[in-house]
Formats: C-alpha cells, sequence, structure tokens
C-alpha cells in the first residue's frame, strides 16, 4: 500500500468523507492504487487517523462510481477490468456520445450551453495551472451534461454505466505527451458546434473525441484497431 503524502495527511474534519473520497479517488486515477489491488483498511485509517466508518462509506461512493470492488467479508479492491472490454467500452461510448450531442445540439437550451461553457472555460483553467485531477472531475461532468442535455433517460443511463468502466483509461489518456492539449482543442470544438446548434458537427467532434481517447488505449494495450 502507498503511504501518502504528508499533505493528503489532514483532513478537515468538518468535510471528513468527501476528503477521503477525494483523496482515494485521486490516488487510483494516478495509478497509486493499482487495479485489482486490495485496499488496506487499517493501514489507510492508521495514515487518515480516522475510524473505519468513514472510510468504508468512501468506498461505498467510489464502489458507485465503478473504481472500488466490494468484497463480501473480504474488505475492498481496486477495480480493474480486461483490456478488450475496456476498449469494447470506448466503441460503446463513442457511438453514444455521437448520438447524444446530435440531441443535445437541437434540444439543449441557452442556459445549458452557458454551463457547459463555464466547464469548459474551467477546464482550460485547470490545464492551465496542471491540475490533472480537477481537470479530469470536470472534464467528467462536461460529458455527462451533454448527454443529459440530450433530453434522452436511455442514454444518461447507458452512458453513467460504461464510463465507469473507462475512467482510469481516460485519465491515463492524459499523460500522453500532447493528449491534454488535444483534449482541450477537441472539447472547445465539441462546445462551438453545440452552440452554433450543428447537430451533424457535434456529433462527428463528440465521437471523435471519445476515439482519439480510445485509439491510444489500444496502441498501448496492443489491440487491433476496429475503426
Amino acid at each position: 500500500m502507498p503511504m501518502l503524502f504528508e499533505s493528503e495527511l489532514k483532513l478537515n474534519r468538518s468535510s471528513l468523507h468527501e476528503q477521503i473520497v477525494g483523496m482515494l479517488r485521486k490516488m487510483i486515477l494516478e495509478g497509486r492504487l493499482l487495479p485489482g489491488q486490495h485496499i488496506d483498511e487499517k493501514m489507510l485509517c492508521e495514515q487518515f487517523e480516522i475510524s473505519r466508518t468513514p472510510l468504508r462509506e468512501a468506498l461505498k461512493v467510489l464502489n458507485s462510481e465503478g473504481l472500488v470492488d466490494l468484497l463480501p467479508n473480504r474488505g475492498a479492491r481496486v477495480a480493474g477490468t480486461s483490456p478488450h472490454l475496456v476498449s469494447e467500452c470506448f466503441d460503446a461510448v463513442a457511438g453514444l456520445e455521437r448520438t447524444a450531442a446530435e440531441l443535445a445540439a437541437e434540444k439543449a437550451s441557452s442556459d445549458d450551453l452557458e454551463t457547459l461553457r463555464n466547464i469548459q472555460e474551467e477546464m482550460e483553467e485547470h490545464y492551465r495551472t496542471n491540475n490533472e485531477v480537477d481537470y479530469f472531475t470536470a472534464n467528467d461532468r462536461a460529458h455527462a451534461l451533454v448527454v443529459e442535455f440530450s433530453g434522452n433517460s436511455i442514454l444518461v443511463s447507458m452512458h453513467a454505466r460504461l464510463m465507469t468502466k473507462i475512467r482510469q483509461a481516460r485519465f491515463a489518456g492524459l499523460t500522453v505527451p500532447n493528449r491534454w492539449h488535444e483534449s482541450i482543442l477537441e472539447h472547445r470544438e465539441i462546445l462551438d458546434a453545440l452552440m452554433a446548434r450543428d447537430s451533424a458537427r457535434a456529433g462527428a467532434a463528440a465521437m471523435n473525441h471519445v476515439m482519439h481517447t480510445a485509439r491510444l488505449f489500444k496502441e498501448t494495450h496492443k489491440l487491433a484497431l476496429s475503426q
């Protein structure tokens, strides 16, 4: 189990639960807790200086996000999945986000689009300050909102389930040289297309953005591209 940095051990007791969730999420996304690794609750409790109750509540949240598997009578482990399944999930998300963006270009309100514009500005600020974790959080929200603004509850439900399977792969993609900058530009293109109410362009931009990350993942894992 990796040790925590000193700054990570200073918990604000008024928001203990949220901070534990945030720190464990960061450790998983950054690869300091690896897929399939058993989570040593006793060690974490000692490092955080907390009881097991808030830790286990945090693990439940991470389980709902697809980052942690809860094992009956055996604690918890970092979620892991096969590269082949992750690849298939990327393909599915790409098609789903294309359809959602096409619908959002037609259905999103002016306030909806303003919300997306604000999130784009937030992502770009995190990029400028090299804050990967907060960027990724805002990025997640942008993807989810585009799907939400499609007005299709089935797409929203399917998207949420699939995104849990590719969360770690998406975060890892930011470490590929130039990918973070490219991601910013791709999100700008999606936003511009939505603001222009250009359904076809928005859908193509959303799909291409997801498939760009998917290609990087497939190349990393030496999977055959099936474009």
